[in-house]
């Protein structure tokens, strides 16, 4: 193996450990989000994580762009950065307060699974927009996702709770968010855009906690430890490091391991605020996880990744 391979290799490893952490932070961060709805409005809340984040990313950035060093493709890194940031943080400011809107009347771990109907989303959003063709297995992957879905969510009245449909909104808008990542991420400075994303997000979150809310120092600090939770470790924490990660990992690998992060929420809330789901709800995430487990095996991106 030459050196070149071997530092490569050495990065995939890197690459594939780090996602597995977002994967838990993030995972754990629906009881933050859970624990966090006692004191505090959803809109609220959304901004106060997201100025958070974007202020610890921010002097992240700021200290790392002090020893850059002169790129001759600066410019066009620049100007990627900028974009890919503005759009990336509208997403992410969307599909977080829906979240947030959500998960007031749901538990964190049918939250976790919900979002993680992305890893779903992806493949069918990519063929629509970007006209890649999906192998049987993607399908074959959402029909069970829709399966399960509809054991995990639908009441004996076929029909949704609030809360669950809410969230079922973010997992949309959270697949616009990793495509983003997926275009702009390889030719953006990832720090940059990551503190980019954070600076939106809070804007518009924060102008939508004004409209709809009434926010206040008071109820920001009576939430203090869940916002901390959500806005530096799983925001300013986690979002750096799944575009720093994707740069240097295959991306099935990587959405594979992201999407423990449904495993890692139902784990969070049963062992911190003891939440229990029934039967059918338990095997409506079963059903889930073998959906997203087999939505990012590599014969189920052949043909996606041949349309290129």
């Amino acid at each position: 193996m030459s050196q070149t391979q071997a530092k490569a290799a050495r990065r995939r490893m890197l690459g594939n450990a780090l996602l597995a952490l977002t994967a838990m932070i993030w995972g754990t961060a629906f009881v933050a989000q859970r624990v966090g709805m006692e004191h505090i409005e959803p809109l609220t809340f959304s901004a106060a994580r997201m100025a958070l984040a974007a202020v610890a990313v921010g002097a992240l950035a700021l200290i790392l762009s002090r020893r850059e060093k002169p790129r001759a493709d600066a410019a066009a890194v620049n100007r990627n950065s900028v974009v890919g940031g503005v759009l990336c943080g509208a997403f992410l400011a969307a599909a977080s307060i829906f979240q947030q809107m959500g998960i007031v009347t749901t538990t964190a771990g049918k939250a976790g699974f919900i979002t993680a109907m992305y890893m779903l989303l992806v493949p069918i959003l990519a063929a629509i927009l970007f006209k890649q063709r999906n192998g049987l297995l993607v399908w074959l992957a959402v029909a069970l996702g829709v399966i399960g879905m509809y054991l995990l969510c639908v009441t004996e009245t076929f029909s949704l709770t609030r809360g669950d449909a809410l969230v079922c909104v973010c997992a949309v808008l959270f697949s616009g968010h990793i495509l983003c990542c997926d275009r702009f991420a390889p030719r953006a400075d990832p720090i940059r855009m990551s503190a980019i994303q954070f600076a939106s997000a809070t804007v518009i979150c924060t102008v939508a906690a004004f409209i709809a809310e009434q926010p206040s120092w008071a109820k920001v600090a009576s939430a203090a430890v869940p916002i901390c939770y959500c806005g530096l470790i799983s925001g300013g924490v986690g979002y750096t490091l799944q575009i720093v990660a994707q740069r240097w990992t295959d991306p099935t690998v990587a959405s594979l391991l992201m999407s423990l992060e449904s495993v890692f929420a139902v784990l969070a809330g049963a062992l911190l605020i003891g939440e229990r789901m029934s039967m059918r709800e338990a095997i409506g995430c079963a059903v889930m996880f073998v959906a997203i487990v087999l939505v990012q095996l590599p014969t189920g991106k052949k043909a996606s990744n041949d349309a290129r």
